[in-house]
């Protein structure tokens, strides 16, 4: 019988998307061999696919979780150095169930496994993530089942093949500063740019070394202090748009020319209008906490705008039951239905600079069509009850002129000159805040009245 583990430990870090805990104290290769154990159990696969990130303990824990599986008697690919979205394609590609060893945008001291099913299907807290962490727990016996055999295989050149197939770039040559963040994009994006050619993009990498210790800023672009660089990059290079990308690469934010972030439901809305120009009429998913300029675009041009939870299970979820052909987060996450519905930071970025290519306008310029609604950005905020804060603000609002109240996730308040969402967080004693206006100002007012209410001394 397999070892088991401190059932404690294991609810902690077993997340509603993936496992994430601190090395050492929390995650190790103990744990990483049993979780391939039980992968193997749970998805009855007879061959797995295996990367990591450029994390000191990477390598160590995708080891081992590939000699778990291999005791399963399942064989196992190792396409070693990895992003995230580069494992999604070689679980589409190859047909197989994956995991990939990373803690995406989270300081250096945490590690983490992000599991899909073949062709990416993603595992969640609902789709067997749970029934794995519970083996973990308590074992799993292999049953004199013959071992798998483990093999090495380098899928980077047909990863990026395949997204320049999906998103070809051309037109008018670009100046591109990209920051990996000393994350994985320092890996892809070299892979991805030399096929681009210096004839059509001029790249200026900023920080592409891999060094999972994050020297230079944490891999969180949704952070605007880890864009300052990139910002002053831009500027300084007199570039025609920045791209940042968190840890694993999954995630980008794009900065204009004039070194002013860009909101990740601008870029979602460009990207709805290149893919309903392809396939007129078809389904956009975007979540409730995008602008709801996404929606209103989406509609205008055809389309058919979905609205869903945050989170990439609901998102993928709705994607396979409504064949939407694009899907977009606020979050900087971005799903492709011809990338298997996974989420691509480099895909999206190769949209983004496919658009530009086309035209001879500066990207705020192309950008202005999309950008309608000034949104406050993500606000976080330390909340022991938040269901109680929620319920205060909920009492607040009810019933005011042309509110509408919805609790798709957390709590939406709606009004034809504003919108806010309050949601707590699954992990932390947080209340995340969204809040959009009609103007500067009225985003402004809604905010700050939100917040103070969230944020007032309580007894």
């Amino acid at each position: 019988m397999a070892d088991t583990l401190a059932a404690s430990n294991v609810h902690a870090i077993f997340k509603a998307y993936d496992v994430r805990g601190l090395v050492g104290e929390q995650v190790d290769e103990a744990l990483a061999r049993a979780t391939g154990r039980a992968f193997v159990r749970v998805t009855g696969a007879d061959e797995v696919v295996v990367g990591h990130d450029m994390r000191p303990s990477s390598p160590g824990m995708a080891a081992a979780f590939a000699d778990g599986a291999a005791e399963m008697g399942a064989d196992v690919v190792l396409v070693g150095l990895a992003s995230t979205d580069q494992l999604y394609f070689a679980s589409g590609h190859l047909g197989l169930p994956g995991a990939m060893f990373t803690a995406s945008h989270n300081p250096a001291q945490y590690n983490g496994i992000k599991m899909c099913r073949a062709h990416a299907t993603p595992i969640g807290a609902e789709t067997g993530l749970l029934e794995i962490r519970d083996l973990v727990v308590s074992g799993v016996d292999a049953g004199g089942a013959p071992r798998g055999t483990v093999t090495e295989s380098d899928l980077l050149g047909a990863y990026a093949d395949h997204l320049l197939t999906l998103a070809p770039v051309a037109g008018r040559r670009l100046k591109v500063v990209a920051d990996a963040g000393n994350g994985m994009a320092g890996w892809t994006a070299p892979a991805v740019f030399d096929r681009l050619g210096a004839d059509q993009v001029e790249l200026v990498p900023l920080y592409f070394e891999l060094d999972g210790t994050f020297p230079n800023h944490e891999a969180n672009p949704i952070d605007p202090e880890t864009l300052r660089d990139l910002q002053a990059a831009v500027l300084a290079e007199g570039a025609d748009v920045g791209l940042a990308f968190d840890g694993d690469a999954d995630r980008c934010f794009l900065v204009d020319e004039r070194g002013r972030a860009v909101s990740p439901s601008t870029l979602t809305a460009l990207i709805a209008a290149r893919e309903l120009a392809k396939e007129p009429g078809a389904t956009i998913i975007h979540n409730l906490i995008t602008s709801r300029a996404v929606p209103e675009l989406v509609t205008e041009l055809g389309g058919t705008p979905v609205r869903t939870r945050v989170g990439h299970s609901y998102i993928k979820a709705t994607m396979a039951e409504t064949d939407a052909v694009f899907g977009g987060e606020h979050s900087g996450h971005f799903y492709f239905r011809d990338f298997w519905r996974a989420d691509s930071g480099m895909l999206a970025a190769l949209h983004a600079l496919a658009a530009l290519a086309e035209t001879d306008r500066p990207l705020s310029e192309l950008l202005a069509e999309y950008e309608r609604y000034p949104v406050s950005g993500e606000i976080n905020s330390t909340v022991t009850d938040q269901q109680a804060v929620v319920a205060e603000l909920e009492a607040a609002y009810a019933g005011r002129d042309g509110v509408t109240l919805d609790h798709l996730d957390g709590l939406t308040v709606s009004h034809p000159d504003w919108t806010f969402n309050v949601r707590p967080s699954n992990t932390e004693p947080l209340l995340r805040l969204n809040a959009e206006g009609r103007d500067e100002a009225t985003m402004a007012e809604v905010r700050d009245a939100v917040l103070a209410s969230i944020r007032k001394v309580r007894p």
